[in-house]
């Protein structure tokens, strides 16, 4: 008997988006639903949607921006970096201007420098972060 895709159970694919807002900082999300806390924008990725699609659509969803993707950052595949599920999640970083307005699942919206980043950050996006803030 041939295998289908759907015989198998497979990891969910996100996106996150490090979105640096002209010489302020990068934005980050309190999220509306659990697990409450900051993170870096960004969600899961729609059928028939690029990766790419995905992280403009996400940015702009919760944070109100058009941005502008600089480069692929990294992948992030622990199985245990998502409690509710096994997530692998491609982080992009983008360029925005204006001014960020939480949208979507987005309860609130901030501007962060490495030395003021807000508590608590969920999922492994404090790893994420640190990883950036490391290669900048």
């Amino acid at each position: 008997m041939e295998s289908r895709p759907g015989d198998f159970k497979n990891p969910i694919p996100t996106v996150d988006i490090i979105i640096e807002l002209d010489d302020k900082g990068i934005i980050l999300i309190k999220r509306k639903n659990p697990p409450y806390g900051w993170a870096i924008p960004g969600g899961f990725v729609d059928y028939g949607e690029s990766l790419e699609n995905a992280a403009m659509r996400e940015a702009k969803e919760e944070t109100s921006l058009d941005i502008e993707l600089i480069k692929q950052f990294h992948t992030y595949s622990d199985p245990k970096r998502d409690k509710r599920f096994h997530t692998i999640s491609t982080v992009y970083i983008a360029k925005a201007n204006g001014e960020p307005k939480a949208a979507d699942d987005a309860a609130d919206v901030g501007i962060f420098k490495e030395n003021n980043l807000p508590e608590p950050i969920v999922f492994d996006h404090k790893e994420i972060l640190r990883d950036y803030f490391k290669k900048r």
